[in-house]
């Protein structure tokens, strides 16, 4: 909102067309960097090596059922085969040819329920004995089907630690270059403060030894020219503090960090309850957790005027259809476009008319995340 209200101050030069926010701009549809890609790769990789483990472990545990099943229920099919074996035996071993049931039958429909009778009792020995092979060779199978699972999983769980590595690896570089641009940046702030303040009390010494020496031109009568001091820029004066994120933990205890103390930070208004959304955003794109939620803050008051629907950032014309996709947009934009964390050079592109008080004002909502 503040910067937004800045570019609404200068409609003069805009004309009467209502004013987008500066936040979008070329930086953030850039081609991503080859770092930023590789942050992002090694999250999705991550997250696809944890989904595929879950789906395999709910495989391992279905197999290991329905082998404990067949193991249970395989002793008792078995002797069913085995009775169901015999019995054919004998009745293969006593003979039941079609002289002797038509000798032994009253009529044609005795003999043909002899026949019928005998079929049916066949193939329901038969069938037993075929059962007893299907669970033999489903528990082939299925054990089979097992090993193959668990060798998957162990796999998966080894790409998963390669990608977790190698995610955390990117993260800390990420987070080692922010850490090193705003130590430049505090320096150069410094090295400015103290050539102004030096600029100032030379000109404020050659001022008045120009009134010193107009005074003593003109008389001790003569009015006394007063003397104007210069005027002073807002400059950032706000520093954040170090994000103290830990990227060598796995995303559930990043995301277990930090959303608490975001959701603290926002409780009460419109994102309150927002805090695991922004925590995985800010892993999956390795940025400062505390950036976001601080942009919302001085643009929107935290949702609470959002120009655009769920747009709490001032991002250009965008609107969207929830929170969760708002933020992740956003962190996503943030991370391509403007850095890890806050920085000067960040501010002057998300918010060029104020930037230094847009800069103080999001370091100041950060320190309290």
């Amino acid at each position: 909102m503040a910067c937004l209200m800045a570019v609404l101050l200068a409609a003069p030069c805009l004309g009467t067309a209502p004013a987008m926010a500066w936040a979008v701009t070329e930086e953030t549809e850039a081609k991503i960097s080859d770092a930023q890609r590789r942050i992002e790769e090694s999250a999705a990789a991550y997250d696809a090596a944890l989904s595929r483990i879950a789906e395999l472990e709910q495989q391992v545990a279905d197999n290991e059922q329905r082998i404990a099943e067949l193991t249970e229920e395989l002793p008792a099919q078995q002797e069913r085969s085995d009775d169901a074996v015999t019995v054919l035996y004998k009745m293969n071993r006593e003979g039941n040819s079609l002289i002797n049931m038509v000798l032994a039958s009253e009529s044609i429909v005795d003999f043909l329920t002899r026949i019928d009778y005998l079929m049916r009792y066949q193939d329901r020995n038969l069938e037993t004995i075929r059962m007893l092979k299907a669970m033999q060779q489903e528990l082939v199978d299925t054990q089979a089907s097992l090993g193959a699972a668990l060798a998957e999983a162990e796999e998966q769980e080894r790409q998963a630690e390669t990608s977790l590595a190698e995610a955390q690896e990117a993260r800390e570089q990420a987070q080692r270059e922010a850490q090193e641009e705003a130590r430049r940046e505090r320096e150069a702030r410094e090295a400015a403060r103290k050539a102004a303040e030096e600029a100032a009390a030379a000109a404020q010494r050659a001022a008045e030894e120009a009134a010193r020496e107009q005074e003593a031109a003109q008389g001790e009568n003569d009015e006394q020219p007063e003397v104007e001091a210069p005027p002073v820029e807002e400059v950032p004066s706000t520093n954040p503090s170090d994000d103290g994120a830990d990227w060598s933990n796995d995303k559930a205890s990043f995301v277990a960090q930090w959303a608490p103390r975001i959701n603290d930070y926002l409780a009460g208004s419109p994102m309150a309850g927002t805090g695991e959304v922004f925590a995985e955003a800010a892993w999956d794109y390795g940025v400062d957790p505390r950036w976001s939620p601080a942009i919302s803050a001085v643009e929107s008051s935290k949702g609470a005027a959002c120009f655009r629907p769920h747009n709490a950032w001032g991002w250009g014309s965008a609107s969207w259809g929830s929170w969760d996709e708002a933020i992740r947009a956003h962190v996503s934009g943030l991370a391509r476009g403007y850095g890890y964390t806050l920085s000067e050079s960040a501010a002057k592109k998300y918010c060029p008319p104020n930037w230094q008080h847009w800069y103080n004002r999001c370091a100041e909502e950060m320190n309290m995340i």
